[in-house]
Order: C-alpha cells, then sequence, then structure tokens
C-alpha cells in the first residue's frame, strides 16, 4: 500500500497542473473569504441605525468558533478548481497509456485503482489542510473575546473533508468515464455549475419536492450548511439544514462507497 501511495504522489507532484492547481486553490481560499470579510466590515462600520442592528444581529462571523463553518461554506463553493486536477490524474493514464505501463510493470487493475484511490484521498488532504488554515488564521485575526471557545465548531474540519472526497470522487468518476480530459471538465463544469443546482432548485420551488437533497452534488453540498448570519435569514430552515447534517454525513459515506464501487467495477471489465 505505501508503495502504491508513494508511486501515486511521484505521479500527482510531477503534473505541472497541480502545482498550478493547487496554488489557485491556495489564492482563492483566502481571496473569498477575504472578499466577505470586507463586505461585513463595511456594512458593521458604518455608523448608522442600519449598520449597528446588522452588528448586533449577525455578530462576527469571521471570530472563533463561527469562523469554522463560515470559511468552511464559502470555500466549498470552489472544489471544482481540485477536480480539475483530479480529473487530469485519470484521463492523462489514458492518454499517455501509462495505465497500461502499470499493469505490464506488475501492477493488478485492483493496484492501479487503489491508486487512484489515494490520489484523490491525498489532494482531498491537502485542500483541507488549506481550508483548515485559512479558517484559522482568520479566526485568530477577527477574535476579540479572549473567552471565546476556539474549537468548538471545529469539527467542520471533518466535515470538510468529507465533502471534498466525495465530489472529487465523482470528479474521478467522470473523468474514468469519459477519458477525454477537455470532455469530461466541460461536462463536469456543466453539472456542477448548471445541471444539478437548476434541477434541485426546481424541484423545491416549482414541485415542492425534497428529492434534490439526494442529487449526487447535494448530497454532500449538506454538509456545509449556510453561516448562521445567512440562516437568520430564514431560521426555521436554518435550524433544519443543521438537523440534516447528521444524516446526509451517512449519504455521503454510502455515496462514496457507491462510487469508488462502480469505478472498481468499471476499470476491472474495461479494456486496456
Amino acid at each position: 500500500m505505501f508503495s502504491i501511495a508513494r508511486t501515486e504522489w511521484l505521479k500527482i507532484k510531477g503534473y505541472p497542473a497541480f502545482w498550478w492547481v493547487m496554488g489557485i486553490t491556495a489564492v482563492t481560499y483566502p481571496g473569498v473569504n477575504y472578499l466577505f470579510i470586507k463586505v461585513y466590515e463595511d456594512i458593521t462600520a458604518q455608523k448608522s441605525t442600519s449598520g449597528q442592528i446588522v452588528k448586533a444581529l449577525i455578530g462576527n462571523p469571521f471570530s472563533f468558533p463561527e469562523a469554522w463553518r463560515t470559511v468552511a461554506y464559502f470555500s466549498s463553493l470552489f472544489v471544482f478548481i481540485p477536480a480539475i486536477v483530479v480529473i487530469l490524474l485519470i484521463t492523462n493514464e489514458y492518454t499517455y497509456k501509462t495505465n497500461r505501463q502499470n499493469i505490464i510493470d506488475g501492477w493488478s487493475r485492483t493496484d492501479f485503482m487503489t491508486g487512484k484511490l489515494l490520489g484523490v484521498l491525498i489532494l482531498s488532504a491537502i485542500v483541507t489542510a488549506l481550508y483548515a488554515l485559512v479558517a484559522l488564521i482568520i479566526g485568530m485575526t477577527n477574535t476579540t473575546n479572549a473567552a471565546a471557545d476556539k474549537w468548538l465548531l471545529a469539527h467542520y474540519i471533518g466535515l470538510f473533508a468529507l465533502q471534498t472526497f466525495s465530489q472529487l470522487s465523482l470528479a474521478f468518476m467522470t473523468g474514468l468515464l469519459i477519458r477525454r480530459s477537455f470532455i469530461a471538465l466541460a461536462i463536469f463544469a456543466f453539472y456542477f455549475v448548471l445541471a444539478e443546482p437548476i434541477a434541485v432548485n426546481g424541484l423545491k420551488y416549482k414541485f415542492e419536492s425534497n428529492a434534490g437533497e439526494f442529487f449526487p452534488l447535494e448530497i454532500s453540498h449538506r454538509l456545509l450548511p449556510k453561516p448562521a448570519f445567512l440562516g437568520r435569514i430564514n431560521e426555521e430552515a436554518y435550524k433544519a439544514a443543521l438537523k440534516a447534517v447528521t444524516p446526509h454525513i451517512f449519504y455521503t459515506i454510502v455515496l462514496i462507497l457507491i462510487t469508488w464501487g462502480l469505478c472498481f467495477w468499471i476499470n476491472k471489465r474495461r479494456d486496456l
């Protein structure tokens, strides 16, 4: 297992796209959160009555412990960026025939897919570490209450990691099925940005159905509900979203198992 993981890491770090995308991710996570921090500061810095009311109602969503939840939500909106690397990881295997070379070198098909599974895990861990670092820095720089429990919502690190791994696994399966990087990226982007959100909201608002919560990406989306300050817009819906986190942990794990089960099965049945 260690040798497989080491080989996969050597492949990953050898992709220039990996370093480019990780660089973009490292800039995007703090950047998007800083943008919302500035919006918050601009509103609450107003000496008008409305500015002070807003500040009193929402508090500071970027201070501990709320920073863990707020930063997780905003950062999760950009999981498509590391998904680019995941799709390239598998489509390049078919483009450059390195999957065949692995088999020639003595790997089994199971070994090959295990390597890819470990690769997605490694990438998910790196992305999660970036989120945790950003949340920690933002929380430390925005917390003025020394008595605040800094680690109260730190479990969002685990929820973020689970969501990231689930959605990157779906990106991997897209690349495995299509085998052409540009087409796979286009299909995943279309589904991620347009198709599923439209379907989920259409079912919810037009047909008053909650079936959309079981769509592939939406299952793990619900692990990270909106920050508390946004939840105050509709507190009843927000409380329901918080309650939905626990069952969606189970649904997400099941989806991950199904996704990788299909990936292993497809790779086993497909001609090299």
